[in-house]
């Protein structure tokens, strides 16, 4: 799990191949979906989330002046290793 900050008026491009199996929810402010024709899309608020896979998106946009996060989600997230305490992992 990674979280994405874009500052106001920011665009962040989606590449299919790294955002295939990626789940987004919005943490703070609004994102808007940029459509693969370049038209903008819907506008999403706090607690929404979305999958990207088969969408046609083509980039986040944050539409506001503040930074908007989104948590992002994938099933190929970063794992934590942690000390080994004698018990099974």
């Amino acid at each position: 799990m990674w979280t994405l900050a874009l500052r106001g008026g920011a665009r962040v491009a989606v590449v299919a191949a790294e955002w295939r199996d990626a789940f987004g929810v919005v943490i703070r402010g609004r994102i808007q979906l940029e459509l693969r024709d370049g038209e903008p899309g819907p506008v999403l608020g706090r607690d929404a989330g979305f999958w990207l896979r088969g969408t046609g998106v083509r980039a986040l946009r944050n539409p506001g002046r503040r930074t908007a996060m989104v948590r992002i989600v994938t099933p190929r997230a970063r794992t934590v290793t942690l000390p080994n305490d004698g018990g099974t992992t």
